[in-house]
This record gives C-alpha cells, sequence and structure tokens, in this order.
C-alpha cells in the first residue's frame, strides 16, 4: 500500500480556503487525510464509504473490531445518523461542543458504514473544538470517521511531523495545522440506565461532566488494566500509546518510594547493557540516574502533562532507548486520562510500592 502523501501547511486561526477544499475532495473521492483536531491529529475518511473505512484501518495496522469515532461539524448532522438523543445527553452537547467530548448513541441501520461500529449498534461521535478540522468536516459535506493518525500502538500525533513519520506513503494527504491542543484523546462516555459511563478519560474530566450533569451518575472507568473481549469505544482494547522500547509505570504512597524503585529499575536495566530512559515531571527531573531523561510537563499543571506525553513518548524512540521507568501521577482531574494512556503504555507492566 503505497501512495502520495501531500501535505498542505494551514494556520489554525485563518486556515487556507483553497487547501482545504482540495483536501475535502479527497475526503469525498473515497481517500484518507490527516487533520488536526484540539486533542490529537485524527487520520480521516468518509465515515459512510466501507472502502475508505478499510483504508483507514490497512494504514494504521489496526484490528478491525475496534470502532471508530465519526467527527462531524453541525449538530444537525445527528439526525441523520443516530437516533434522537436522551434530554442528559443534549445537555452534555450544549457544555462541552464543540471540544474533546465524544458520545456514544445508537446508529440508524444503514446511516454510516459496518466498519466504523466493528458490528456494534451504536457510534461515538463529536465535534471536535478545532477551526480546520470543523472547516475540513464541512467543505467534505460528510461525516469523517477518525482515529488517530497513527501506525496501530504506537504514541498518538500531535503535530503533523508525527503523522509523517507513521504514515508517508500510506495515506493521500495530511493537513498541516500547528500543534494539537489538549494532547490527549476525546473522552468518551455512554448514557444509560439514567446513568452516565465514561467508558474512556480524556480531554474532559468526570468532575466536569458531574457538574453538567447534576444529580445523574457518572461511573469512571476501573484502574486496572484490562481489555474487554468487545469494546464499545476506541482506547478500550490491546495495547496502545506505546513507545518501542520496555516501559514500567511506577506508583505508590511517596515520591521517595517511588523515585527509589524507579532507580533500581533503571540500574538493573543498563546492567543489563540497555540504553535507560525516565518519563517524569518538572519538579523531579534531576533526581535520576538514566541515558535519557524526560520531564513531560509538571505535576502541578496536569494540562502540560497531557499536552507533551505522546511526543514524549516518541522522544524515547528517537533516543533509542530499550528501558523506560515512568513515574505515576494523580488521578484527579486530567490524571486520571494521563494514568489511563500511561497503563495502556507500559501494557499492564506497573509496579505499586
Amino acid at each position: 500500500m503505497t501512495t502520495e502523501t501531500k501535505v498542505w501547511k494551514v494556520s489554525a486561526g485563518a486556515p487556507s480556503r483553497e487547501a482545504l477544499l482540495e483536501a475535502a475532495a479527497l475526503l469525498r473521492s473515497g481517500r484518507t487525510v490527516a487533520f488536526p483536531t484540539e486533542t490529537v491529529y485524527g487520520l480521516g475518511a468518509d465515515a459512510r464509504n466501507t472502502e475508505a473505512v478499510a483504508d483507514i484501518f490497512a494504514a494504521k495496522g489496526r484490528p478491525s473490531d475496534n470502532p471508530l469515532i465519526v467527527h462531524i461539524a453541525d449538530r444537525s448532522q445527528l439526525e441523520e445518523l443516530v437516533a434522537p438523543p436522551e434530554e442528559a445527553v443534549l445537555r452534555l452537547l450544549d457544555a462541552f461542543w464543540p471540544g474533546p467530548l465524544t458520545v456514544v448513541l445508537p446508529v440508524k441501520p444503514g446511516a454510516l458504514s459496518p466498519l466504523v461500529t466493528a458490528g456494534l449498534s451504536t457510534v461515538g461521535l463529536r465535534m471536535p473544538g478545532h477551526p480546520v478540522a470543523l472547516a475540513l468536516i464541512e467543505a467534505s459535506g460528510c461525516p469523517v470517521a477518525a482515529p488517530s493518525a497513527n501506525r496501530s500502538g504506537r504514541p498518538s500525533p500531535t503535530n503533523a511531523s508525527h503523522v509523517l513519520g507513521d504514515l508517508v506513503g500510506r495515506i493521500a494527504g495530511i493537513v498541516d495545522g500547528g500543534e494539537a491542543g489538549v494532547g490527549l484523546e476525546s473522552t468518551v462516555v455512554e448514557f444509560a440506565g439514567d446513568v452516565l459511563y465514561i467508558l474512556r478519560p480524556g480531554g474532559v474530566t468526570a468532575d466536569q461532566l458531574r457538574e453538567a450533569l447534576p444529580g445523574i451518575p457518572v461511573i469512571e472507568p476501573q484502574a486496572e488494566h484490562r481489555e474487554p473481549d468487545a469494546p464499545r469505544a476506541p482506547g478500550m482494547k490491546y495495547a496502545h500509546y506505546a513507545p518501542r522500547g520496555t516501559m514500567v509505570l511506577v506508583q505508590g504512597a511517596s515520591d521517595e518510594l517511588v523515585h527509589a524503585c524507579m532507580q533500581r529499575e533503571l540500574d538493573e536495566a543498563r546492567a543489563r547493557g540497555e540504553r535507560t530512559g525516565v518519563l517524569t515531571y518538572a519538579e523531579h527531573a534531576d533526581r535520576f540516574r538514566a541515558d535519557h531523561v524526560v520531564p513531560c510537563g509538571r505535576m502541578d499543571a496536569l494540562e502540560t502533562v497531557a499536552h507533551g506525553l505522546y511526543a514524549a513518548l516518541r522522544e524515547f524512540d528517537e533516543a533509542g532507548v530499550g528501558f523506560i521507568a515512568a513515574e505515576a501521577c494523580p488521578e484527579e482531574g486530567l490524571g486520571a486520562a494521563i494514568m489511563n494512556r500511561l497503563r495502556k503504555a507500559a501494557g499492564g507492566r506497573i509496579l505499586t510500592v
């Protein structure tokens, strides 16, 4: 599967209409185009076109039982795709659309390619909060299925160079709109039985959801690393977000215990002849002996950690690191989404001290 990949560089503040129309024409013709959102870069195709959607799976090397999120540019598109949402869901859309929230809803028969839903009776929908994404989707005239624009299992892309590194020659085009903002994928929720379930934590926190739906229980996912037989949403199954080296996530009752455990693991890896790396935070970057130390934002400002996490994981690959000790963070607010990604990146290799 080899194709010429065209790149359009656009400004998020005033995206080029000509570039977006050219990219939109590719989407309408059944091709795949990567584009920026406020979370990460997505790899888009017409969600109604099975052949086009199949090209997403082929380009990414993505398992076919992993459903795709569909992106829309206007809430009026809901009517053609899904059953009428409940009042609580509409309140969520009022509060968080456009933005990093995906809502799982019953799909209308025949409205989308069956590859999008992976055989489920539901589909995850979101309206991205990025001017380039909204303009591209609107110009395409179609609902756009778009998982992250990376090879399956790799850290998600937060800029166009990440997309090029993973998918050049495998997709038709890349709309380069600069750095993604949030840096982590959207929160995925499903409303069932008067309860809101968070299927995947992301850019909208559990506390924000509770504030938008007072009196409605909001159930967060379990923290342990488990893979469901039939994922209800992306990111619930398979190793995700992983660097090429082996990564161990360390969590514990105190910084001192965590750091001591991390250093022991690093020393053992170095004794085995491996190149070592540390994923930590700016406050703790001077506490480790390793070949490559990456401070990923500040623990007292978790939004900076979210923004830089995937780029940090890719940095270890660029440095040829074979073993990585990663420091856990508090799970309040965005920390829940960060820890979800770290557990997936570590493939369940978690040490508690």
